[in-house]
């Protein structure tokens, strides 16, 4: 499962948050909101594996969102990880949780 980068927070500003690299074991940025830091986690997911870029095949972005049985929210990207495929999903928040693609399912579009 994706997971190089995570969310820490900012030793160096109190109530910031950073990017902490697990491949490097070094910080990639910092001085982010919470929100501005998850985001970038993903982004960073999606372009880099554990040993550096992500090959362009193993990445596929949907045009438009597709709906999913978790509640409210839309997958709108594919990922393949030690292959693995897994789905991006996020809720109505924008919060984003990637998901093995045997786990989802779609949703009824009548209800998004």
């Amino acid at each position: 499962m994706p997971g190089r980068f995570t969310v820490r927070p900012d030793n160096s500003e109190p109530g910031r948050f950073g990017v902490w690299d697990g491949a490097v074991n070094g910080w990639r940025a910092n001085a982010r909101t919470e929100a501005e830091a998850h985001q970038l986690v993903v982004d960073l997911d999606i372009q880099f594996d554990a040993h550096g870029p992500r090959p362009a095949s193993d990445v596929r972005r949907l045009e438009s969102p597709q709906p999913v049985w978790r509640g409210d929210s839309h997958l709108d990207t594919w990922l393949r990880d030690k292959g693995q495929w897994f789905g991006l999903v996020r809720d109505t928040t924008g919060r984003a949780t990637w998901i093995p693609a045997d786990q989802l399912r779609a949703g009824d579009p009548s209800t998004s």
